[in-house]
């Protein structure tokens, strides 16, 4: 099991096995991007793990989900990825009708 703080959503660690779905690059400290994939994951129903080795509970570098939701969530983020700052934009506005 990991050190460092959690935020749970949901799921709860112990529960059952979590796979990391996304994970901040060496050093990285872009605490909105966490947030942002986190709540592209919970926006599509899929619940979340927040886990960093930071000593402040919001700075997660990486997010983990159930392992019968990985595949899915894996599969969003790529997505949204490759879709870019357009396709943010597109989803916000496809949302706001």
């Amino acid at each position: 099991m990991e050190s460092g703080p959690i935020k749970q959503n949901d799921l709860k660690q112990d529960d059952q096995d979590l796979v990391t779905v996304f994970r901040l690059s060496a050093g990285g400290t872009d605490e909105m991007e966490v947030e942002t994939v986190r709540g592209l994951l919970e926006a599509n129903g899929i619940a979340t793990v927040l886990v960093g080795d930071s000593p402040l509970p919001n700075l997660a570098e990486e997010i983990r989900v159930a392992a019968q939701d990985a595949e899915r969530a894996q599969t969003l983020i790529a997505e949204a990825l490759a879709a870019g700052p357009a396709g943010a934009d597109e989803a916000e506005a496809e949302g706001e009708k």
